[in-house]
């Protein structure tokens, strides 16, 4: 775990952080743990600092994708061979950090997805099927299948990263990023994974973002062909 890090991108996440950074120091002392704090008015960053990890600031909200670059950046910067990203609100479970790693390691893979796919019964039904509709287009524009294209809950190799070009800074470059990946000829795969629905509220906006991923689908179309390998 020396050169394996988690980038968690936070906005007014204040008092989800000091438990879940508790719990990944618990299960994987040697894991680097960044948190990008992207324009929150909540005292973010300094929970960030008070529960022991290394903070970067956006002094304003600029977007998760963003935060993601940041957060890439500085695992390049900082040796990583390996960065995690998860939801800084708690929906994802450390513990399943290692099925990341074996996957990975055993299969060969520059990224891993989570999927919540398998156990959808406590998933509300318009974000289920929002997910299974996004994630076929998804999977069709990087033609590698990837059962749940929205899940932030995801393991990178970072070299992979090396000079990738994206063009969005929002939620559509979760999205961007999987499907430039995939045409640059990274191994994609995906490893089973829980999501824990508490207090949170999606940060989502329907409209906007819903937007923003049919502009990013549309322009992903038009140069398919100009990025295959």
């Amino acid at each position: 775990m020396n050169d394996v890090g988690v980038i968690l991108p936070a906005l007014n996440a204040a008092r989800f952080l000091g438990p879940l950074i508790a719990e990944i120091r618990a299960l994987h002392p040697q894991l680097h743990v960044l948190v990008v704090d992207d324009g929150s008015a909540d005292g973010t960053a300094q929970a960030a600092r008070d529960a022991g990890a290394e903070v970067a600031v956006h002094p304003e909200n600029r977007g998760k994708g963003a935060a993601l670059q940041t957060g890439f950046a500085w695992a390049r910067e900082h040796g990583w061979a390996w960065a995690f990203t998860m939801d800084a609100d708690g929906q994802h479970l450390p513990r399943e950090m290692g099925a990341f790693l074996d996957a990975a390691l055993s299969g060969g893979l520059d990224v891993v997805v989570g999927t919540r796919m398998d156990r959808t019964a406590d998933m509300p039904w318009l974000r289920k099927a929002t997910n299974i509709f996004t994630s076929r287009v998804v999977s069709r524009l990087a033609g590698v299948r990837i059962p749940d294209s929205q899940n932030g809950y995801r393991l990178f190799r970072v070299a992979a990263l090396e000079g990738l070009r994206v063009t969005t800074s929002r939620y559509d470059f979760e999205s961007e990023i999987l499907v430039r990946l995939a045409r640059r000829g990274a191994r994609l795969g995906s490893v089973p994974t829980t999501t824990v629905y508490g207090e949170e509220r999606s940060a989502i906006h329907p409209l906007r973002d819903t937007v923003r991923f049919f502009r990013l689908v549309r322009r992903l179309s038009r140069t398919r062909d100009e990025e295959q390998p």
